[in-house]
């Protein structure tokens, strides 16, 4: 496979062509940013650690039936991808309170819901990422109720699958970040998951194993994003 012209660049990846207009190259960066880009950083060795926790994580939900554009590792921060057309919806995934929810409700962090919340934010780092509703993404021609539909339960499943697994390595998955997209007629799931896009907290202690000892300095934010590696993918 030929890897060709940069196409796309954010805050946490690059997008290459290819010699197949089916497939792309996405390169995991160590840069890290929070607070919609206010506070910037450099995680050494995290583009390594997202790029091999992602892997693993879509071909674990793989086994579950969860289709992705994830085709495979090609390098310790480079993976082929499908060349999918992204759906500008972020679907939140919250089991347990913490983060914007509980200063947008006035509630106390760590409360574990009954079920889990379901929400939707627009991806539009220039309007702050709002949150937004069924009706808006439908109305706003977004994406049509289909898709909303599949959208909402893929994420419903991939979470629940996921529970289970982070459950066994005794880790909470406290809340995660979804993303899809439109491939030759189908909604797959696209992007990333590993600590930059999930939250973690250890069970027993609720020590946070995610970019939240970026966000709010917490210390050993290299060394917390090694272990989450370990722990994901073993030795």
């Amino acid at each position: 496979m030929e890897k060709g012209k940069r196409l796309y660049e954010g805050k946490a990846k690059i997008l290459f062509e290819t010699n197949d207009p089916d497939l792309l190259i996405q390169r995991f960066k160590d840069d890290a940013t929070a607070f919609d880009g206010i506070k910037k950083g450099t995680i050494i060795g995290k583009g390594i650690a997202n790029n091999t926790i992602s892997a693993y994580l879509f071909e674990l939900l793989a086994k579950d039936g969860i289709k992705s554009h994830f085709e495979k590792k090609l390098s310790d921060i480079e993976m082929v991808i499908k060349n999918v057309e992204i759906i500008p919806v972020e679907v939140v995934i919250r089991n347990v309170s913490t983060g914007s929810l509980c200063k947008r409700y006035g509630i106390k962090e760590g409360i574990a819901f009954k079920k889990p919340i379901v929400e939707f934010y627009y991806k539009d780092d220039a309007l702050h990422d709002p949150l937004m509703n069924e009706d808006h993404i439908f109305g706003l021609e977004i994406a049509g109720t289909e898709e909303i539909a599949e959208m909402r339960q893929q994420a419903l499943k991939i979470n629940e699958i996921l529970q289970r697994f982070f459950n066994s390595i005794d880790v909470t998955l406290i809340d995660l970040k979804l993303e899809f997209g439109r491939f030759k007629g189908k909604v797959l799931l696209a992007d990333e998951i590993s600590p930059d896009t999930c939250r973690f907290w250890e069970k027993g202690t609720n020590r946070k194993l995610d970019k939240d000892r970026f966000r709010h300095d917490l210390g050993d934010v290299e060394k917390t994003y090694k272990e989450m590696m370990k722990r994901i993918v073993g030795d």
